[in-house]
């Protein structure tokens, strides 16, 4: 779905890209580089002067729909601790067992004793890796985890310690993280509907688990680069803005081919070129540039994070100009039609296979696996299939699949909500066929190629990307006599 189809409310406003000083000519370059390298984005919004100059989303994902921003959304509990600083209720130097003295260990370690909210913002925590957040208790999991280093001389790269902003300002507050930023953050911006993952004891995650939409993403970043002003209101203290976004500690010896050893802020990472941004694993960006004053937001599902900034820098910066460009109509119509005709195409083999009428309908029991599959089945339709998968995490009731095309629905797959999807199914050959199921508010999506035997099934299933890389499960089924 592209700039010319949207199907959610406009709030910020729209300009050509040759009226805020681009060129489309290079908007394009960049889309094109982005096809050529088989990169998987979701979604691409470009700000110029605060004005929305392109904007795509590949379809089946929509400019409606909120995406899971993974670490992206460190950036968002950061501003809110810069809100919390300047209501006076803490300081960036309150040590960070002074909040949990009921799960601190009760002789604390000269380090951790020493730990400060600011370190917590800019992953100097003192840990030599991540804690691990494994229990119900994940404050007390942290706390109990060896502090080795000085706090503030180590970076470590430390989800957890976002999560524990996240706890200590819902213990000062007694709200939780999007409770308190809804009035402050996200209710002046025009950003609704959003969601943040809980852990067992109800606070929100912090490193992780917030969705929104792209445009909201942009917003964020046009937030940011106003220093916090909007609408007339100083929403977050420039101030604050100005030291989350500077280098509060070093990541690594620079090397000028990496945006990830530039230097860490208060939940945002220095790039190269003069540019900031907020990120999230498989491709989640928020890119501030002040100098050009630009802001670019992506979503994407991809394993490689430093070619799609690789391209931002060598299409889009170099085109942006101090001035306004004369109209170039043929440059604008073509960079249009682009964005109109994006999509992620379903798998394509056969339409049909005569092994259909012999499969359908039977269902095969699985044999124990490391996913809690149990049983498999599909039938066929003219418009394509319908899966029943049962299992102990995930369980796909009658869920349909498109002919060589995607079927909006939905799918419970490893939480007790539905998520929204696109599925669909192509025969590869005569023997094996081919499901994809799209999570389209997220960075996945499952692919499982079906070998039909005699009384018999084996499955090869594999999500395209995780922690893990990707890794392929193989499942044998028998047919229930």
């Amino acid at each position: 779905m592209s700039h010319m189809n949207m199907n959610t409310i406009q709030s910020l406003p729209r300009s050509t890209p040759e009226q805020q000083g681009i060129s489309s000519e290079a908007i394009e370059h960049f889309i094109r580089a982005i096809q050529d390298k088989e990169m998987e984005l979701h979604s691409f919004m470009l700000l110029r002067h605060g004005q929305v100059v392109a904007e795509a989303w590949w379809d089946p994902y929509q400019a409606a729909r909120p995406h899971m921003l993974f670490s992206l959304s460190k950036s968002f509990t950061s501003t809110a601790i810069g809100q919390l600083a300047e209501e006076g209720r803490i300081s960036v130097d309150d040590h960070v067992i002074a909040f949990f003295p009921e799960e601190a260990p009760q002789e604390p370690c000269v380090n951790l004793a020493a730990m400060t909210i600011r370190d917590l913002l800019m992953m100097g925590t003192g840990h030599a890796v991540e804690p691990p957040l494994q229990t119900e208790n994940w404050v007390s999991d942290f706390l109990n985890h060896p502090v080795e280093h000085e706090p503030g001389t180590h970076f470590v790269y430390n989800s957890a310690a976002t999560y524990m902003l996240s706890a200590i300002l819902q213990k000062v507050t007694g709200e939780t993280l999007l409770d308190y930023l809804q009035p402050r953050l996200l209710e002046p911006l025009g950003i609704d509907g959003a969601t943040w993952e809980s852990c067992p004891k109800g606070i929100h995650a912090g490193g992780w688990g917030l969705s929104i939409r792209t445009e909201d993403i942009a917003k964020f970043g046009q937030l940011y680069l106003q220093l916090g002003e909007w609408g007339g209101r100083q929403l977050v203290p420039a101030a604050w803005i100005k030291e989350a976004t500077s280098i509060q500690i070093a990541n690594g010896p620079a090397d000028s081919t990496s945006d990830w050893t530039e230097g860490y802020g208060y939940q945002f990472w220095m790039c190269r070129h003069g540019a900031y941004r907020g990120d999230g694993a498989f491709g989640q960006y928020c890119i501030v540039h002040p100098e050009l004053d630009a802001v670019i937001a992506i979503t994407s599902g991809l394993g490689d994070m430093q070619e799609p900034l690789n391209q931002v820098w060598r299409h889009l910066l170099p085109a942006m100009g101090p001035e306004e460009r004369p109209a170039n109509d043929e440059a604008q119509a073509s960079l249009a039609r682009l964005l109109e005709g994006l999509q992620l195409t379903p798998p394509q083999h056969s339409l049909s296979s005569p092994l259909e009428s012999e499969v359908a309908g039977i269902i095969y029991d699985l044999e124990e696996n490391e996913d809690g599959l149990h049983t498999f089945s599909v039938r066929f339709t003219e418009e394509g299939a319908v899966l029943n998968v049962s299992g102990k995490h995930t369980n796909f009731d009658d869920v349909s699949m498109g002919r060589n095309e995607w079927v909006h629905g939905a799918v419970r797959f490893d939480t007790p909500e539905d998520n929204a999807a696109c599925s669909s199914m192509t025969w590869r050959d005569e023997q094996t066929l081919i499901l994809t199921i799209r999570l389209i508010e997220t960075p996945f999506y499952q692919t499982a190629e079906c070998t039909f035997g005699e009384n018999s099934v084996h499955l090869s299933v594999w999500m395209n990307e995780s922690f893990q890389g990707r890794v392929t499960k193989e499942i044998q089924g028998k047919a229930r006599v």
